[in-house]
């Protein structure tokens, strides 16, 4: 018999979603189109450094700074009502989503027989239904169109690195890929099983809090209070021996990306002296030089 194809988590999302999912998908257009919009002052910004370097010293004849300036004003403000509309649509869809998900788990959970909660643990039922169900909220909301935004961004900014100058452009993207080297370390089918095992121990320790909070009249009556502490103490200390894990364990790939997306500049001033040759910077050199010095750091 062929397997049946399993359905993705966003589409599971999706029927919860009505109507309002045309919104969410709006809102990754939308969001999209913000990664090039916010990329254009940084094109006007060039042209502006441009003529001024071709004019010098006579800036009098430098007759199209104002438009320039206004064009990357506007671009700005475009960039910004855009991705108000892109948040607007992703939040309104994403709060439905919420809100259905969990009427639909609160009357499958008011049909269940009534030791499940006992069972299961108050304190996970209550994260299940007030914490995960919130969660979709940030995942609509905000993860799909910063990624729909992350995934533009970086392509026209290679297209742009590569316009002006190959050379300026390779000497960008050298520790860029360095420094995601360095962030796949800590990313893959690893961090998902980390992950897995970070929720089972942030789980475990609200459940036991919340027991512990619950029973504590009795623990008083009975004298059973180092006994009970010692479960809610033990899940707080399996929590934290897995987080100093982990952080240690990411430390240095952390330390090495941080060094590598910032070293941009280190590699745009050898390449500037290396086509120098030690000698005075020509003016095509020179305006390249400053647009990537102040594009880089996007």
């Amino acid at each position: 018999m062929k397997e049946k194809k399993k359905t993705s988590a966003f589409f599971v999302l999706m029927g919860y979603a009505g109507g309002y999912r045309t919104l969410t998908y709006l809102s990754l257009i939308l969001s999209a189109a913000t990664g090039v919009l916010a990329l254009m002052p940084f094109v006007y910004l060039w042209k502006i450094i441009r003529e001024v370097i071709e004019v010098a010293p006579d800036f009098s004849k430098a007759a199209d700074i104002t438009h320039n300036g206004w064009m990357a004003v506007i671009f700005s403000l475009i960039y910004m009502l855009v991705y108000f509309g892109a948040l607007m649509c992703s939040h309104l869809a994403a709060f439905r989503v919420a809100g259905n998900m969990k009427k639909d788990l609160l009357n499958h959970i008011a049909r269940l027989p009534v030791g499940f909660a006992d069972e299961m643990g108050t304190g996970r039922v209550r994260r299940i239904v007030t914490e995960a169900t919130s969660s979709t909220e940030t995942l609509l909301a905000h993860n799909l169109p910063d990624m729909a935004q992350a995934i533009v961004t970086p392509l026209a900014m290679v297209v742009m690195l590569f316009i002006y100058d190959w050379r300026f452009g390779l000497a960008c993207i050298v520790p860029i890929v360095l420094a995601f080297m360095m962030m796949f370390r800590m990313m893959g089918a690893r961090m998902a099983e980390d992950m897995r095992k970070y929720q089972d121990a942030l789980e475990n320790m609200s459940n036991e809090a919340v027991e512990y909070v619950r029973g504590i009249p009795v623990v008083k009556t009975f004298g059973q209070t180092v006994h009970s502490f010692h479960r809610f103490k033990k899940s707080i200390d399996d929590y934290s021996t897995f987080c100093l894990k982990y952080t240690f364990e990411c430390r240095s790939p952390m330390i090495l990306f941080t060094m590598f997306i910032n070293s941009a500049f280190a590699f745009l001033i050898g390449l500037t002296l290396f086509l120098t040759n030690g000698g005075a910077a020509t003016q095509d050199i020179l305006v390249n030089f400053l647009f990537y010095v102040i594009f880089t750091p996007t």
